[in-house]
Order: structure tokens, then sequence, then C-alpha cells
């Protein structure tokens, strides 16, 4: 089961990555909007650290997207 977990975190984690590269925008520019370091939010699209739905909630407001839609496959 914890498997499972890791590989849809990784997939919502890459879907991120892959929206916000097409917008441009830098990490570090998406962490300063989130309010967290550079780091912190590296982290986030490595799938290293668990995203609080507050902060997937604002990621995808920034990426125009629906929060669903992250989640989705």
């Amino acid at each position: 089961m914890k498997d499972i977990y890791k590989e849809e975190m990784q997939r919502v984690a890459s879907k991120i990555r892959k929206l916000r590269e097409n917008k441009n925008f830098s990490q570090e520019y998406m962490a300063k909007k989130i309010g967290i370091s550079q780091n912190a939010y590296s982290k986030i699209e490595l799938g290293y650290s668990k995203i609080a739905l507050d902060r997937l909630i604002h990621i995808s407001h920034i990426l125009e997207i629906k929060a669903t839609e992250l989640l989705e496959a």
C-alpha cells in the first residue's frame, strides 16, 4: 500500500513540475508566491515532502488549473 501512495505522490509532483515548466515559471517564483523557500518547493516537485491541501490549492491557482486536475491520472 505504501508503494502505491509513493507512486501517486510522484505522479502529482511530476505533473506540477511539468505544468510549471510549461508556463516558464522558476521554482524560485513558485516558492515566493506560496511563501516557502525554493528548497522546500523543490522537495514538493521531487516528491520528497507531502503536500498539504491548502498548498496544493495554492499551487493550482498559480498554475491556473483546478486542484482536482492535479490529482487526476
